[in-house]
């Protein structure tokens, strides 16, 4: 039986944006160890994917000395548990992970690219992230980037070589749950929920953004555009996620209109994602910098129209003006222009959202995801096999 250790910084990353991976690898015959940091979701993922969870004590920031401790914790892992290959996602989790399994002689190291952070870093700190970014993908095996954008990106600024990177399937790190984010299966106690807390008034306009709220994730750029529109009165803006102050902080200004704007909702992180969406009328994702951004699959499957900034990822999915509007990222004026022009335009919105929700349907199916991903375990595993052999 073939094993595979899985590793993300947070666990919060295994349930959402791995969900059902482990699972499937285990039904395959797989022996699967998943890692994160300590976290109230653990007891949930291991309940819902079936698999052993160990605890790394990683911290999202830069702690040099305690990352070494980590290193060296995950360096007896793999030594204890010997396992065929190691998988990492998130860059801190990438860079120790791939640093640990070096050490430790695994053969087939991993590391999947969900984004690049030194895009959008400031010039002190981009240096450090590109060297980190570079540590990573010298002691990895292969690359995953999980769109093409982002791989092109990688191979442009010499961060490997080309022999090292490998794109699953058209991108996407897990594909969009088609039977959860569908209309005909949404539950009505849930979607009364999100109505009243919502609480929409008559013919009132829907935005939706869901996401982090974080500098990166544009919500200041959205607020700004969304208050200035020529719609605010005949529209409201819900904002489903959680503050991440600490670590990419929003402006105060901002933070004060969320709060207290009688047309600005937000909302706490929630399962029910697909039902807000039910009720939305678009989905805004202005983020400045993405891998491949789960939410633009979701929302395509819900058939939502989507308005999303021009940057890697969000413009794997979306073609502007085919499956939707497509703005520079950062200009709140055009924006701005956007919203309006959902709001008068929306036939031709939701004739978008039906295109892309054909796409979706074709290339983007979780289950398809699934046996594209195990076609690559079963590759280096058998590629390892046959070096040992020759």
């Amino acid at each position: 039986m073939p094993k595979i250790i899985r590793i993300t910084t947070v666990p919060l990353s295994l349930k959402l944006l791995l969900k059902g991976q482990m699972k499937y690898l285990k039904s395959a015959g797989w022996d699967v160890i998943m890692v994160s940091a300590d976290g109230k979701e653990i007891n949930e993922i291991v309940r819902k994917e079936g698999c052993e969870h160990e605890i790394i004590p990683f911290t999202r920031k830069i702690t040099p000395f305690w990352d070494i401790y980590c290193i060296w914790l995950l360096w007896r892992l793999f030594l204890r548990e010997k396992p065929d290959i190691i998988h990492t996602h998130t860059p801190k989790a990438g860079l120790l992970g791939m640093i640990a399994g070096k050490l430790a002689g695994v053969k087939v190291r991993i590391h999947t690219v969900a984004g690049l952070p030194h895009m959008t870093a400031e010039p002190n700190k981009k240096s450090l992230l590109i060297k980190t970014e570079k540590w990573t993908y010298k002691f990895a095996t292969e690359i995953w980037p999980n769109s093409p954008s982002i791989r092109e990106v990688i191979l442009k600024e010499g961060f490997t070589t080309s022999d090292k990177v490998q794109l699953i399937g058209m991108g996407s790190s897990n594909g969009v749950d088609l039977t959860a984010f569908n209309r005909s299966s949404l539950k009505e106690n849930h979607l009364v929920a999100a109505t009243m807390r919502v609480m929409p008034g008559e013919n009132e306009f829907i935005i939706l953004a869901v996401g982090r709220l974080v500098k990166d994730k544009g919500i200041d750029d959205l607020v700004k555009a969304f208050l200035s529109s020529k719609i605010i009165n005949k529209s409201k803006l819900v904002l489903l996620g959680n503050f991440e102050q600490d670590l990419d902080p929003i402006e105060e200004s901002t933070i004060r209109h969320i709060q207290d704007h009688p047309k600005i909702v937000h909302i706490e992180w929630t399962d029910h994602v697909s039902h807000y969406m039910a009720i939305s009328d678009v989905l805004v994702h202005a983020s400045h910098r993405e891998g491949f951004p789960n939410v633009l699959l979701e929302a395509g499957a819900m058939q939502l129209p989507i308005i999303c900034s021009n940057i890697t990822g969000n413009k794997d999915i979306v073609t502007s003006r085919r499956t939707g509007l497509i703005f520079p990222p950062k200009k709140v004026e055009v924006l701005q222009e956007a919203l309006e022009f959902a709001f008068v335009k929306r036939e031709y919105m939701q004739q978008l959202a039906e295109n892309l929700f054909l796409e979706v349907q074709e290339n983007y199916n979780r289950q398809h995801i699934h046996s594209q991903l195990l076609k690559q375990y079963e590759r280096l595993i058998q590629n390892d096999q046959d070096l040992v052999k020759n």
